[in-house]
């Protein structure tokens, strides 16, 4: 295009002092001389149209997303030979592009959801997957053939069940028959949360749900999907793999070997993966870019070895390219054994980038590849930009191969070529400190919005442990996978295991250290947007003007502390309640001996610790609840927050009260007719509907209610009951009263003093669609 042109008159501009420069020739002048890093922005902004289309509140018509880049490409095409707006329309184009292959892919996985529980029902399918559990049993994934209550149009095309017994013969590609109680996949546990039915969405698992009994093998006369017999087979292979190993290694050390070569992470215990977390050596135990270039890059030098102790070969032929291919293909053999989990995908769409640069003979460490590659894996998966990992990976990758290329093109570069033995030996460990430093920086952001932690030792548990995943634990799996074929795999194993042993030991040691985990409350997202937006400035650009990079992070940094900090969290159907109290800490308003999964992420969002969350050497978790202010009975609570009474009311004959005397009311129950005092009234239905709540009390006279459908939205993954009237449900009350009494209830909140008597059971009728609402004897019936 002219205007990219240096030499072109429109460029030319006042070098003749024919006309004074403009701001927009300025600028253009000051892009031109970035133009070689261009390329480095195009995933960025592919991402950012990507992330627009999945935070829409409608799911827009695929028509529209169609002619909204039919119409950017015909800009794009009539902006051509004009600076600024050939690079405006080249944005919105790039925008376009992201926004209309993120609708594209949700249709083109687009299959049934469960629109709501189905109970205890009887499960025919293909066993697709086995993931071992540590304690007992085991997590199927299934391609279901029929399922009781479903007609094949709602089939949903893949199921996962977790089931506490299995039995031998169990392989994939094997039917079975379970019976199972199967739910819709749940949606965020808090407003802005993980949303699980979206992952699942794109993975097409339209069902979840456990299993008491064990599986039976139930043949089916009809044939076994093509896909699913490769997937069979693999799967078969890769358990095999497992069990010889888990022979020669068992337990924990074992678990985590496998992890390594299988990408097998189910054996891994909890205890085990919170050790890692918490020493920062998390992404060892997931098959990624480390390990992809690790085992691809084994190949390589082996291979390119092999073939320059040839002359023959040596002298005459590109062995260097040769040898790419075959690491290219080992590396495609690896992903296939590792299970194709997306992190390992996106590795070896990077891993084959940098190998097609070798054949290319580019630089295979170069940002431009690494941009390449977040551009292929965008344009085939465009939900990975809100996926951690994704996030992550890419951060890690960008940030280490940008101050790599700093160090190459500086002159320490042929000052540490010219380093004797040991002060290589020294360049190595300094530059795993360099390693770790920059790549901790640069994914901190990114678990600090996701997971909302630190860890503030990583540089030293990375120091120790990645000279033994890199020198021992890694040439020890490649090894084993080498050797196994002949039955020779038991010394590497070993050697396999003693790496993972001392790997293991530094995690438990560093995780056990004062300090090294911190918590972090959810930031806004304007700070997280600023942070990275200011990253990929700062690492893009190679002028001094990408020091303004550090004036966004700044700002993004100062902005952290003002995250949304609810007053009020209601879920679980009334059951879980959480109130904020006078000193700033949310806790739940009525503390239980086992904490639900909802409180435990509200109290991570909150920045706190989960409870239940053992430690590295804590023999047990410790309750970090304090007394609540609350004042409960048999029927509800109640409490102040921020001025405002608070009442949960767990039975009915909590409501009249209730109703009358505070000033925000919580019911497990419909809400009753006639209830309009409070200022906010919370009833079963809407956390049923609207699942987890989330109440602002800044201003006290008009509560602010957020609910997870309001922030979800109407899209694909988010289920809805059909058929049904809403708010005529709402106005539903029991039709039949249980006339026992409790004499040993008595209600705290004056009134009357009448003894409440139990909630009664309501069944509502069938909706039309073959199945029933819950009955309320489930989840409202008086202690």
């Amino acid at each position: 295009m002219e205007w990219l042109d240096a030499s072109s008159p429109r460029r030319r501009g006042c070098e003749d002092g024919s006309r004074r420069p403009t701001s927009d020739g300025v600028l253009t002048s000051v892009l031109n001389r970035e133009r070689t890093v261009w390329f480095g922005w195009v995933p960025v902004i592919i991402g950012l149209g990507a992330a627009g289309y999945f935070v829409t509140g409608h799911e827009p018509s695929i028509w529209l997303a169609g002619l909204l880049l039919v119409a950017t490409v015909v800009l794009a095409r009539l902006a051509s030979g004009r600076a600024l707006m050939g690079i405006l329309t080249t944005l919105l184009l790039l925008l376009a592009v992201g926004f209309s292959t993120a609708k594209f892919r949700t249709e083109y996985v687009r299959a049934p959801v469960l629109e709501r529980s189905l109970g205890l029902v009887d499960v025919h399918g293909f066993i697709e997957r086995i993931e071992a559990n540590p304690k007992r049993g085991a997590r199927l994934t299934l391609r279901p053939i029929a399922i009781e209550k479903l007609t094949q149009d709602k089939l949903p095309f893949r199921i996962r069940i977790r089931v506490l017994k299995t039995i031998e013969g169990l392989r994939p590609g094997v039917a079975v028959r379970v019976r199972a109680r199967l739910t819709p996949p749940p949606p965020p546990a808090l407003p802005g949360g993980f949303d699980f039915a979206r992952h699942s969405w794109f993975q097409q698992i339209g069902g979840v749900g456990y299993a008491l009994s064990a599986p039976e093998v139930a043949p089916f006369d009809g044939p076994v999907p093509r896909s699913l017999r490769f997937a069979a087979g693999i799967e078969t292979v890769r358990q095999h793999i497992s069990a010889r190993m888990r022979a020669i290694a068992p337990g924990q050390s074992g678990a985590v070997a496998i992890a390594l070569v299988t990408g097998e992470r189910g054996g891994i215990s909890e205890h085990t993966n919170q050790v890692y977390r918490d020493a920062g050596l998390f992404h060892i135990l997931s098959i990624s870019g480390m390990h992809m270039a690790i085992m691809a890059g084994a190949v390589f030098f082996m291979v390119r070895l092999g073939f320059a102790a040839i002359p023959a070969l040596a002298l005459r032929y590109p062995i260097k390219k040769w040898a790419a291919v075959i690491a290219a293909l080992a590396a495609l053999g690896y992903l296939a054994l590792s299970g194709g989990a997306f992190a390992t995908v996106r590795s070896y769409i990077m891993i084959s980038v940098m190998f097609f640069a070798v054949l290319l003979d580019r630089p295979a460490l170069a940002l431009r590849n690494v941009a390449v590659a977040a551009v292929i894996i965008l344009l085939i998966f465009p939900e990975s930009v809100l996926d951690p990992g994704f996030q992550m990976s890419f951060a890690a990758v960008a940030a280490l191969v940008s101050v790599y290329e700093m160090v190459r093109t500086s002159r320490w570069g042929d000052v540490i070529a010219e380093f004797g033995p040991v002060r290589k030996a020294m360049t190595f460990f300094a530059s795993i400190v360099l390693s770790t430093v920059v790549a901790g920086l640069a994914v901190a952001p990114f678990a600090a919005y996701h997971f909302h932690t630190t860890q503030h030792l990583a540089v030293l548990a990375n120091l120790i442990a990645m000279p033994v995943s890199n020198v021992v634990i890694m040439p020890a799996a490649l090894a084993v996978l080498v050797l196994m074929p002949f039955g020779l795999e038991w010394p590497a194993v070993k050697i396999m295991k003693l790496g993972v042993d001392v790997m293991t030991l530094t995690a438990e040691w560093v995780a056990g250290l004062p300090g090294a985990v911190g918590h972090i409350a959810t930031m806004p997202q304007s700070a997280f947007l600023l942070i990275v937006f200011g990253g990929f400035w700062l690492l893009i650009w190679t002028t001094r003007w990408r020091f303004g990079g550090i004036a966004a992070i700044a700002l993004g940094l100062a902005l952290v502390p003002f995250g949304p900090r609810p007053d009020v969290l209601i879920g679980n159907k009334g059951k879980d309640v959480a109130v904020r109290t006078s000193n700033g800490v949310l806790r739940p308003l009525k503390p239980k001996r086992r904490t639900s999964f909802a409180v435990k992420r509200w109290l991570e969002a909150d920045g706190q610790r989960s409870p239940s969350r053992k430690r590295a050497g804590e023999k047990r978790a410790p309750h970090i609840f304090q007394k609540s202010s609350a004042v409960c009975d048999a029927v509800g609570c109640v409490t102040r927050v921020k001025g405002l009474t608070l009442a949960v009311a767990h039975h009915a004959g909590a409501l009249r009260d209730d109703c009358r005397q505070a000033d925000i009311v919580v019911f497990n129950a419909p809400r009753p007719q006639g209830c309009t005092t409070p200022r906010a009234v919370i009833d079963f239905f809407d956390i049923y509907y609207g699942g987890t709540h989330a109440l602002y009390l800044d201003d006290p006279g008009r509560p602010r209610i957020v609910s997870v459908a309001a922030s979800r939205g109407k899209r694909p993954w988010t289920t809805a009951l059909k058929g049904r009237d809403r708010d005529k449900q709402k106005r539903r009350t029991p039709t039949k009263r249980s006339t026992k009494s409790n004499p040993n209830t008595q209600h705290v909140r004056g009134g009357t003093g009448a003894q409440p008597a139990p909630r009664p059971p309501t069944t509502f009728d069938d909706d039309g669609s073959g199945s029933t609402r819950p009955d309320f004897g489930d989840v409202t019936d008086g202690p």
